[in-house]
């Protein structure tokens, strides 16, 4: 074998190979993205992505040398091919020399294989890592946009496990995207280039009287399309059961997170037993799941195992007449399986990965899923918010519940710096639901409003520790704090001055913390951020009387220009406000001076 020649051939067989893949796969692109719903998919999920003029020409130029390297590896099995024909043929012969010559080539592409397959898996996994993290930006982005992630609970079908879709199934969708494609593009050259050599390799073969030329292409075509299309009805219900199977798991892992979350509320009530039972329900419907789908692979997998052992003797049955007739060589006979071989696990592709296109599917039904919830969670009605330099500004503000019965009707409300209100009314007449509603994470509500939108910060019943440091908890949700002096006196002032020595003890602090504590760290946080208009819900619920006041004249005496809004049931904090609103409930309310 002349090297010379056969490195110019490679590289000319490759230019023409890269340029008929980028044609072949640009018209498959624009076919997919516009007349199938994985196409749309895909290209809803990352089309902006492989835009150079929305991110640059880095993802194209690596794709596309993640396409060429594909290419140089199917160039690679085609020569690998001809050297078995080669090596045989010198084994046939007693060709010493031949035979010593083929093992120096066997070094060289053997070489050159081990070279492509880690520089292919290097570019993949840099191609992937981009990627993702491009993906992840773009959907936390949105999950965060507009309240996404809370405003979410108020659709109708809210889309299941967000943080799910977010860590598992992006990494899935975009390393099974690169690994099929790669695949389709290596299956349909390596088709082209097998059949080829094999259409060299094959002879007549008459049939019931009928001579077929070049019988072992035919013959290999015919045996693949058919199987592929049993394999089709075979494996169809693996869309549905892997879909069930990412849902089902999540929901386990999640309920199994609810019970380290509120540990200490199941301890208490001793619930154990009804905890138990409802996991191990959840799991059991994992499980049912996953039998269902041990058993459709095991159809599918028997069924794809099956044709492609019985194809293996093809060859040889078909070729056996011409060897023993010394039409062809050693080398040709061993060719020729290899070239039907790799011929029908080309053709098989698509039936022998079924099962990977059904979870790809499934990813990309739960990715578009989230998005479509997250846009639909954003485009909830709300009512407008105005932003002004202080106070508070309530007008035609009218609250419903979701079935859209009114709790709130036509309120009419203005606080002026320093002014502090007390919301007060039965359980379930709505007062936690305006301050969600002023919050604007309330959709069943309409009017106007209008306060500092970002002078503002809302204290609930049970604060919000992020994981951190106590520095991170007090700060929250600004940047941390340096001062450390302003800090420990701000501690002492609500009397947690025993934990200003932890300041920078990274722990959850809502573990370790009472939620009486808990509370007074929120009311720290307050005096910290010094905003114009604050809004308490139930704040000082774990607290009794005399902590509750105190803790409520020192924002009196330190933030005297605040706007305070208190939801409560305690008439003690009636002291600390000079205006009340009643809420009378069916949407009635009336204001005190």
């Amino acid at each position: 074998m002349n090297w010379g020649s056969e490195l110019l051939a490679s590289l000319i067989w490759l230019g023409q190979a890269m340029v008929i893949t980028l044609l072949l796969s640009g018209g498959a692109v624009w076919l997919l993205t516009r007349h199938t719903q994985w196409g749309r998919q895909f290209w809803r999920l990352s089309g902006d992505y492989f835009q150079p003029r929305k991110h640059g020409w880095r993802p194209l130029l690596s794709l596309l040398l993640i396409v060429l390297i594909t290419l140089a590896g199917v160039r690679l099995s085609v020569l690998f091919s001809n050297w078995y024909n080669g090596m045989y043929t010198a084994l046939q012969k007693l060709d010493e020399k031949a035979f010593w010559a083929s093992m120096l080539l066997f070094a060289a592409l053997a070489t050159a294989h081990v070279g492509r397959v880690l520089f292919e898996y290097y570019l993949q996994q840099a191609f992937v890592i981009r990627w993702r993290q491009w993906l992840n930006e773009r959907l936390l982005g949105q999950w965060l946009q507009g309240q996404a992630y809370y405003r979410s609970h108020h659709l109708a079908t809210p889309a299941d496990n967000p943080d799910q879709r977010i860590q598992q199934d992006i990494t899935s969708f975009v390393g099974s995207s690169l690994t099929l494609s790669m695949g389709v593009i290596d299956a349909l050259v390596s088709t082209f280039e097998f059949t080829i050599i094999l259409w060299g390799l094959s002879g007549a073969l008459a049939i019931f009287g009928v001579e077929i030329p070049r019988s072992t292409v035919f013959i290999a075509y015919v045996y693949v399309i058919v199987a592929t299309v049993f394999a089709f009805r075979i494996g169809r219900p693996l869309i549905r059961l892997n879909f069930l199977n990412e849902k089902l798991n999540a929901d386990y892992r999640y309920n199994l997170m609810r019970v380290r979350e509120y540990s200490e509320n199941i301890a208490f009530y001793r619930g154990e037993q009804v905890e138990g039972n409802s996991l191990r329900q959840r799991f059991g419907e994992v499980i049912d799941n996953v039998w269902a789908l041990v058993f459709r692979n095991l159809k599918l997998s028997g069924f794809n195992l099956t044709v492609s052992q019985t194809g293996v003797i093809f060859p040889f049955l078909l070729q056996a007449k011409r060897f023993f007739a010394k039409e062809i060589s050693l080398g040709d006979m061993v060719q020729t399986a290899q070239a039907f071989g790799q011929l029908q696990s080309n053709l098989s592709f698509f039936r022998t990965s079924y099962d990977n296109f059904a979870e790809y599917k499934a990813v990309l039904d739960r990715l578009t899923g989230f998005q479509d919830a997250c846009q639909q969670a954003v485009q909830l009605p709300q009512a407008a918010r105005n932003d002004i330099d202080s106070g508070l500004t309530l007008q035609n503000f009218t609250v419903r519940r979701p079935d859209q019965q009114v709790l709130i009707d036509q309120l009419q409300l203005a606080l002026h710096s320093g002014d502090a209100l007390l919301i007060r009314g039965p359980s379930g007449s709505g007062k936690t639901t305006l301050l969600r509603a002023v919050a604007g994470l309330w959709p069943h509500c309409d009017g106007q409003i209008a306060y500092p939108q970002q002078g503002a910060l809302f204290l609930s019943q049970r604060p919000y520790l992020p994981l951190g440091s106590l520095r991170d908890a007090l700060s929250y949700p600004q940047a941390a704090i340096a001062d450390s002096a302003r800090i420990s006196q701000v501690l002492k002032a609500v009397q947690l001055g025993q934990l200003s020595s932890r300041l920078d003890e990274v722990a959850d602090w809502s573990r370790i913390l009472s939620l009486g504590e808990q509370q007074r760290l929120a009311f720290g946080r307050l005096l910290l951020a010094a905003p114009q208009v604050a809004f308490m819900d139930e704040a000082t619920s774990a607290m009794d009387e005399g902590l509750e006041d105190a803790l409520y004249r020192l924002v009196r005496e330190q933030l005297p220009g605040t706007v305070l809004v208190s939801v409560g049931h305690r008439s003690t904090l009636l002291t600390h406000h000079n205006r009340q609103l009643q809420l009378l409930g069916s949407g009635g309310w009336q204001t005190d001076s």
